[in-house]
Parts: structure tokens; C-alpha cells; sequence
């Protein structure tokens, strides 16, 4: 089997012209287990020829969608969409919780089931413990229970449920917004929210005011503010680049 084929066993993986990477993990036969291979062709998929991108959707074959990663860790700089049909468990209850934003279809579910085997789900824990209230998350890890959609959406571990027939034409939708700001604006923006929640509330201010300047120097900041006061869409540059 060649590298590509072996890749794609693992991934599908499809770009569109607006830059909009969709990577389907594909090892259903697997349940879409994390594994070593699984892992290594994701963090490829999903960190190699990024500088063009707007956007990327996770989604899954087969009824477990799983795998898992820290996303936190790649610093991505680019939005990360969790498409969720099925079942996400342990480390596909990991990825959900690390994504930006998470959409699930209606019969999804959401487990952390490692003590049913005697294997604590303890890296799973970090994400979810981050993501849902922490007593939430304790029943999920003491008991290995699953937990709907709906109660995902209640606790906070994903954005918004959806039929399940609507979940892809959903998850394209936000992509789509997404693809129509500005690429240099919302990497700022990103980093900014993630490194401010780790502070101080004076001084996430203090960091997050700093960096409202920094954005409004930028040729987008500027074309934002031109476009709003003469009534027409903004042309954005993507670039990181300051207007003197």
C-alpha cells in the first residue's frame, strides 16, 4: 500500500476554493480508534499547508466518531469545526471539547467510559474537565455513561444540535461566515481569547485592550472601518500587515 493510500485509510481529506479543508476520519471498521497511525496522519491533515486556509470540519464515517488530539497544542491559527454524528468517546470526547466550535446532530452522543475497563480517562479529562461544569464532567468519568446532544449543548461541550439530516449543510454554514472575515483578524482574535483565559481578569483587560489597538493598525481593522461607514462589503488582505 503507498503512503497516500495508507493515508487515506486513516482520513479523507478535500478542500474547496473558498479554503475550507474537510478531513472525515475513515477507519470505521476501527470505530475510528486512536491509534499512533490515526494520529499522526490527523496532526499531518491537519497542520500541513494551512497558510491558505479559512477553516477546518471534522466530521466521521461510521456511527463513532472518534479519534482525539489536544488541539490546544498545534496552535492553530485557523477556526476548527467538530462535525459530531455518532458516538464521541473517550478521545473523541477529547477532540470535541479541544475544537472551537462543535456541532452535533440530534443523536449523538458524548462518553468518557475508560473506568467500565479499568483505564481511567484521565487524558480525555483535561479537554472535557475545561469544557463542561466539573461536576458535570466527574459523573461523566466516575460512571462511563453517556450523554445526549442535548445535554452536550447544556453543559457547554458543544455550540448548537442539530437534526441529523441538517448537520453537514449546518456545519458549512459557519464555515462559510467564517470565510467571509477577515483571515489576519480572526488568527489575532483567536489566539488573544485562548491566552486571556488563562489570566487575571485585570489582566486579560489589560492584553486584550493592547491587542484592539494592535488590530485596529492593521490594513483590516482599517478596510473594516472604511467598509462600515461607506455602506459596502470589506475587502480584506488576510495580511498581517499595519497601516502607517
Amino acid at each position: 500500500m503507498s503512503q497516500a493510500s495508507a493515508a487515506e485509510q486513516y482520513t479523507k481529506v478535500s478542500e474547496d476554493e473558498k479554503g475550507i479543508r474537510t478531513i472525515q476520519l475513515n477507519d470505521p471498521k476501527k470505530r475510528n480508534a486512536l491509534s499512533l497511525k490515526m494520529l499522526k496522519t490527523l496532526h499531518n491533515n491537519l497542520t500541513s499547508g494551512v497558510d491558505d486556509l479559512r477553516a477546518i470540519i471534522l466530521c466521521s464515517t461510521g456511527p463513532v466518531w472518534s479519534a482525539g488530539h489536544d488541539l490546544k497544542e498545534l496552535d492553530l491559527p485557523i477556526p476548527v469545526i467538530a462535525s459530531v454524528s455518532g458516538l464521541a468517546t473517550a478521545a473523541g470526547a477529547q477532540l470535541v471539547a479541544s475544537c472551537d466550535i462543535a456541532i452535533a446532530a440530534q443523536s449523538a452522543r458524548f462518553a468518557t467510559p475508560g473506568v467500565s475497563v479499568g483505564l481511567f480517562c484521565s487524558t480525555p479529562a483535561v479537554a472535557v474537565g475545561r469544557a463542561v461544569p466539573r461536576k458535570v464532567a466527574m459523573e461523566m468519568l466516575f460512571t462511563g455513561h453517556p450523554i445526549t446532544a442535548q445535554d452536550a449543548l447544556l453543559h457547554g461541550l458543544v455550540s448548537r444540535v442539530v437534526p441529523d439530516h441538517q448537520l453537514e449543510e449546518e456545519t458549512q454554514k459557519i464555515a462559510d461566515r467564517i470565510c467571509e472575515t477577515s483571515r489576519e483578524v480572526v488568527a489575532i482574535g483567536k489566539a488573544t481569547f485562548y491566552a486571556q483565559m488563562n489570566l487575571e481578569r485585570k489582566e486579560a483587560y489589560r492584553l486584550t485592550s493592547a491587542v484592539m489597538v494592535e488590530n485596529l493598525s492593521l490594513e483590516d481593522g482599517q478596510e473594516g472601518i472604511k467598509a462600515f461607514i461607506e455602506k459596502r462589503k470589506p475587502t480584506w488582505s488576510h495580511r498581517n500587515q499595519k497601516v502607517h
